[in-house]
């Protein structure tokens, strides 16, 4: 069971401000829980504790960086359950998605705090030239300072973890604001890190308003933006940052090639899993399947089947699949989408409606490039489906996506998959599997409107940190 009340976390300190965010079951559409609500001059006071500690956080050993995140990894696993339990609660999450999420945020608090204890630097050779003789150079890398956080409602413990873990490596004081849909999970980390001995101020979770939140995105004070979110707000969240430099993970519609020579049952059970799992909530879902005509029909007939029998319901049901979508509204809309398709001509291979937040496990065959199931993100259980001949003009029509995160590519010619690696303009391709793949120090991110910079352990450390270079002149005796 959920708690009757959450706080928020102002300067490490749990404060039951108010009760003013409901947060509701998914599911049931039933109020499950309240929480503490911030207000504008309590994100300017989180943002001043923040800036405080920052001396303290940087002068802070790596070991004891180290042991913190290490005690979090601890805790985390002693209350497995009640994580995953709160998944399935405030984001409608299938328990199955659930428990590994639970499993992704133990693995990105766990290489944490192995990279915590080995961020180096470099000695250079600058005698180049004669003018540098006698000259020699090294470099480390050093906290940036204060940072701003904001995470999205579709993983609230995975994708909180992603900007604190690396945060708590590197020596980074921030101030974070959780989907308010979705504000617990950030909220469980905050209560297992007041359990620390962290200096005053390292860190704040505070949900708050889109509004009353806008210090976060302007305040000078704050030397680094990390948002995961909608393409519409983080571009602007960006254009009004100022001077820090801003890390975006946006949107995409994940496209997944199935050529000639894949293993068609297996390429079957992984896209099933790619389009649907989460409910298709995921920024890398598998949106656009393209299967090489040669196995297309067959392909295309065990996959409705496969879709057709997958289980919806309950989220804390163990059996369940599908889930509900984060709101009602957008159950509405992803149906509408199905309909604008099929009103294009496209063919409705499996699913197309709604029952409340529920929506159905979709196929639609042959979607209009011009549709928005084509174009935009779904964000929910929707893929198109369509056959291709030419492996070249394949990767070209990826390409003219506006977005680009991870494509999936099902092939065993070492050839194409390397010429996918050299030509699709997507942040990583996975071949072999769908593009929904992720394992957590790997860098992860997009190009194009999917975003700016990358997340895993060892490269969001990059983005929190500056290089501070070092020159010594040596003087002959």
């Amino acid at each position: 069971m959920l708690q009757k009340a959450y706080p928020y976390y102002l300067a490490n300190k749990a404060v039951y401000a108010n009760q003013e965010l409901k947060v509701v079951d998914k599911y049931s559409g039933e109020i499950a829980t309240v929480v503490a609500l911030a207000d504008e001059q309590t994100i300017d006071a989180a943002i001043g504790a923040a800036e405080a500690s920052f001396e303290a956080m940087r002068k802070m050993p790596a070991y004891h960086r180290q042991a913190i995140l290490e005690h979090c990894v601890q805790r985390f696993r002693e209350r497995f359950d009640e994580f995953a339990y709160s998944l399935c609660v405030e984001a409608g999450k299938p328990i199955a998605d659930a428990r590994g999420e639970v499993e992704r945020l133990i693995d990105t608090f766990k290489i944490a705090a192995e990279e915590s204890v080995r961020i180096n630097g470099e000695v250079m050779n600058l005698e180049i030239s004669p003018r540098a003789k006698g000259y020699s150079s090294m470099w480390k890398r050093v906290p940036i300072g204060p940072c701003s956080f904001i995470s999205p409602f579709n993983f609230p413990l995975n994708l909180a973890a992603h900007k604190i873990a690396p945060a708590l490596a590197i020596g980074c004081p921030f101030v974070m604001k959780p989907a308010s849909l979705t504000p617990i999970g950030a909220l469980l980390i905050g209560e297992v890190m007041a359990e620390t001995d962290l200096p005053e101020g390292a860190f704040s979770i505070l949900p708050a308003s889109r509004s009353g939140a806008d210090l976060l995105t302007t305040d000078d004070r704050l030397k680094l933006l990390s948002f995961t979110g909608s393409p519409d707000v983080g571009w602007a969240l960006k254009a009004r940052a100022g001077k820090k430099p801003v890390v975006l993970e946006l949107g995409g519609n994940a496209s997944c090639v199935v050529d000639e020579d894949a293993d068609i049952d297996d390429a079957v059970q992984r896209v099933v899993f790619g389009a649907f799992y989460q409910s298709g909530q995921s920024c890398i879902s598998v949106q656009r399947i393209m299967v090489h005509e040669k196995i297309y029909t067959e392909f295309r007939d065990k996959l409705v089947e496969k879709v057709s029998n997958l289980t919806m319901g309950d989220p804390k049901d163990e059996n369940t699949f599908i889930g509900p979508v984060i709101s009602e509204k957008d159950a509405i809309r992803l149906e509408s989408w199905v309909q604008e398709a099929a009103d294009a001509g496209a063919t409705v291979l499996c699913g197309g409606k709604r029952d409340g937040v529920m929506m159905q496990a979709t196929l639609v065959e042959n979607p209009p490039e011009d549709c928005k199931v084509t174009v935009e993100e779904a964000f929910g259980p929707i893929a198109g489906i369509r056959s291709f001949s030419d492996f070249d003009q394949v990767l070209k029509d990826i390409n003219k996506s506006k977005f680009g995160i991870h494509a999936g590519i099902f092939t065993r010619d070492l050839y194409k998959a390397q010429k996918a690696w050299n030509e699709l303009e997507v942040g990583g391709v996975v071949i072999g599997d769908v593009p929904s793949f992720r394992v957590d120090n790997m860098p992860y991110g997009g190009v194009k409107d999917s975003g700016i910079g990358r997340e895993g352990i060892r490269f969001a450390i990059e983005d929190m940190s500056e290089i501070r270079n070092l020159v010594i002149r040596n003087v002959d005796g």
